[in-house]
């Protein structure tokens, strides 16, 4: 391999963009930002009628919800709909997780296309995934 093949394969080479934030799109930014903040334990930031951002306590990046107007929902809960993007957690206990999750207000499709992943909608339509943490 030359030497430039070499530099730029370098394992320090991390790119030039680091991750800001993920936002998600939706209809209303003030209860979504409150869903996730309560899934996730999660301070807020900054809320108002058009953008919310909930800080990661752990230090990553953070979550931001942005209103669109208009906003329709993806097609996820039918077995070929598709969808833009989803986010999956790791839970201690996938049934007591699932409770509480449906408890704050998402629901659950009956269509589930694993056994160890539960897919849930939060309340603005967007899918996410609840799986246990393997120990």
């Amino acid at each position: 391999m030359s030497d430039l093949a070499s530099e730029q394969l370098a394992p320090d080479d991390t790119g030039f963009a680091r991750l800001a934030m993920v936002t998600i799109d939706c209809a209303d930014p003030v209860a979504l930002a409150s869903f996730y903040g309560e899934l996730l334990g999660w301070e807020t930031r900054h809320v108002d009628e058009n953008f919310a951002i909930l800080d990661n306590p752990e230090g990553g990046s953070p979550l931001g919800f942005g209103r669109v107007v208009h906003y329709r929902p993806e097609p996820w809960t039918e077995p070929d709909g598709s969808k833009h993007f989803h986010l999956d957690f790791y839970v201690d206990d996938l049934d007591e997780a699932t409770a509480k999750a449906l408890a704050l207000g998402a629901t659950e499709p009956t269509y589930q296309h694993g056994r160890t992943l539960r897919v849930l909608i939060d309340p603005a339509g967007h899918p996410f995934g609840l799986a246990p943490l393997e120990q």
